[in-house]
């Protein structure tokens, strides 16, 4: 399909895929364009796209090539990685050239694109956020977690006070992402209540179990754009997931800070030990709260 300056391109080298994925993108009122090569991208992308939509995989390269190519057209692109891999099987040697992940398994797959898409077509915006591939199940792990009902307040916020201390940082919080928000359970040196999950960094922080560190939140590409992280003075990030007993994500352990930092091997340790820590509280509260011994 040919669009003259398409606000949309995408590229998948499968036919019936990328055909289903334009008539989604199409029946929301864009003007979508479509490659099925990392050489096409090249001759189709212009200053006037707005963002790519790219599977893993092409006959003459992966996604992080058809970024390369992206950003050699238009540096300011969003791309959106819309594949069935997860990100734990992706190559890692260039993470931070994907802005968006979008898991083609997740329930109605191309309506989520769809959104992403289109908050990236209408603002310059984190263009929404990365869904986990067990997403569903996720959020029903989250749902069972009432921090009233637990009795952690107080636990937390001196857990909280004790990590702002140790790293010498201006906030450390505690969140739970929701489906559209994270709700901070915990937070000291700022009054955050909740924010949109399109405007944080934690919705990267549950697809690992790595701690996330961004140095500098205007240097990222996943962030840079992002209106509100300034507004809130946020400008350096380290988090460490948490998790149920599941394995399920519920939220992550953060530090901010309103200058660059970098965080050492042994200060992502400490971090990572804080988490454990706030994990095993909200586990063990759970069981008890469940009356399970």
């Amino acid at each position: 399909m040919t669009v003259d300056s398409p606000a949309v391109v995408v590229a998948d080298p499968d036919a019936s895929e990328r055909s289903a994925t334009v008539d989604a993108l199409e029946a929301a009122g864009l003007a979508v364009g479509s490659v099925g090569s990392i050489a096409d991208i090249e001759t189709t992308v212009t200053a006037d796209t707005d963002c790519v939509v790219t599977a893993t995989t092409f006959p003459d390269g992966d996604a992080f090539d058809a970024v390369d190519a992206v950003r050699t057209s238009n540096p300011d692109c969003v791309c959106v990685l819309f594949t069935a891999d997860s990100p734990s099987d992706l190559p890692r040697e260039r993470p931070d050239q994907i802005v968006e992940y979008v898991p083609q398994t997740v329930p109605n797959a191309r309506e989520r694109l769809v959104d992403v898409v289109g908050n990236a077509v209408r603002s310059s915006s984190q263009a929404a956020y990365p869904i986990p591939a067990d997403e569903t199940e996720r959020l029903a792990a989250v749902g069972e977690y009432d921090i009233d009902e637990l009795g952690a307040e107080a636990t937390f916020h001196r857990l909280t006070t004790l990590i702002a201390n140790h790293f010498d940082i201006n906030v450390a919080f505690i969140g739970l992402v929701d489906a559209h928000e994270e709700r901070f359970i915990a937070c000291v040196g700022a009054n955050w209540p909740t924010l949109a999950r399109e405007d944080t960094i934690c919705t990267h922080t549950i697809l690992t179990d790595e701690v996330l560190v961004v140095e500098d939140v205007h240097e990222d590409p996943r962030f840079s754009a992002v209106d509100r992280l300034d507004e809130l003075d946020i400008r350096s990030y380290a988090g460490a997931r948490i998790t149920d007993e599941a394995g399920n994500a519920l939220g992550a352990v953060c530090c901010i800070d309103d200058e660059p930092r970098s965080y050492s091997r042994a200060e992502r340790e400490d971090l990572r030990r804080f988490a454990d820590e706030v994990q095993e509280q909200l586990r063990l509260r759970k069981r008890l709260s469940d009356g399970v011994e």
